[in-house]
């Protein structure tokens, strides 16, 4: 097991090694610390007790799976737990889930008596690639995702492809929109490689070792170049919302009935074709985002059912508005986004918007 890189003061490893060597590693990091793992149901049962024992947790806090537990009433249960068992300052929270998990971990660790250092072990490809690296964290509202959250980094992120072998396929696809995100925003040959992998990315058996930790690590180093440059989402790191302004909405909307990685890979399509519309990218561009996401069973259109007049309402009120515009990351190329000279949000008319929207 090596350290693979250090992001604002997180140990990221790709592990090769059992959890053990984790417990260790927490053990290093923060010597006479309590350690409490927090997990969804659906994780604890196939997952909690056996990283439990491994790490020496003392207890296993668990939430409902879904995003719709990502409130700020479950993040309330949570700190109320940690209370009752009278965790002070000298306790570790380890978030062993996916980015929804790690997220409502995260805010718990961000704002318990004002911040306590915790862990990402991520178990599905989405989490292991973008939502476990770069430190937000937050809880969704009625209004809208992530709209109650803060930026916390991890002590450790530990991630480790074996958990993939029992993830379920759907969800694996769903971290493949977030890998065929970061190879439209900064590498070409990346997406092209996705391509090529499409078919036994996408197989029902466990992904090969050696292509699980390709896919992982070239996604990773892309999320930490883009992170380690613009912690706090200034300029450079809007570039990570691409397909996400969309996406978001996409979601509220349904309810949450449409899963996040298929809302983004959505919102990818629509945001591609809309930096067509306004004259900022070649019209292959989306043809070629459409083909790589259609090879990963994804969706690319709109659902019929989905309003297009509420997913305008609802991108206004996303995060990244700015003086009543939403502000969008497009691309220019393939590897390449517009915008370097804004700081990469663009701001969109709603007509535009609602344009491109209809027209899917």
């Amino acid at each position: 097991m090596s350290v693979a890189r250090t992001l604002h003061g997180a140990r990221i490893h790709l592990a090769s090694e059992p959890p053990a060597a984790l417990a260790r590693e927490i053990t290093t990091r923060w010597p006479a610390h309590r350690v409490v793992l927090i997990a969804d149901t659906t994780v604890a049962a196939r997952h909690g007790e056996r990283l439990r024992s491994a790490i020496g947790a003392e207890t296993v806090l668990t939430f409902p799976a879904g995003e719709a537990a990502k409130t700020r009433e479950t993040w309330a249960a949570l700190t109320d737990r940690l209370i009752a068992l009278g965790c002070g300052r000298d306790t570790v929270l380890v978030a062993l889930g996916g980015g929804v998990t790690g997220d409502l971990a995260g805010f718990v660790a961000a704002t318990y008596l004002r911040g306590v250092p915790f862990v990402q072990c991520p178990t599905s490809l989405l989490a292991m690639i973008d939502a476990a690296i770069g430190g937000k964290c937050g809880v969704d509202t009625p209004a809208g995702k992530n709209l109650v959250g803060a930026i916390h980094h991890p002590g450790i992120v530990w991630i480790d492809p074996s958990f993939l072998d029992t993830l379920p396929l759907p969800a694996r696809r769903e971290g493949l929109a977030e890998a065929i995100k970061h190879a439209v925003i900064a590498d070409a040959t990346y997406l092209e490689w996705l391509l090529a992998q499409m078919p036994t990315l996408v197989d029902p058996a466990p992904i090969p070792r050696a292509i699980a930790d390709a896919l992982v690590d070239r996604s990773v180093a892309i999320k930490c170049a883009v992170v380690a440059a613009d912690e706090r989402e200034a300029n450079r790191r809007q570039v990570l919302n691409l397909g996400h302004t969309i996406g978001h909405a996409i979601e509220q909307v349904s309810g949450y009935a449409i899963a996040h990685g298929e809302a983004v890979a959505i919102g990818l399509v629509v945001e591609a074709r809309l930096a067509v519309h306004l004259g900022l990218a070649a019209a292959d561009v989306p043809e070629r985002i459409v083909a790589v996401l259609r090879a990963a069973g994804l969706p690319v259109e709109i659902p019929a059912a989905v309003d297009r007049a509420a997913l305008l309402t609802a991108t206004r009120q996303d995060k990244k508005a700015r003086g009543g515009a939403v502000r969008y990351a497009l691309p220019m190329a393939i590897g390449e986004m517009a915008g370097a000279e804004q700081g990469y949000g663009i701001p969109v008319a709603d007509a535009a918007v609602l344009q491109t929207l209809t027209e899917m």
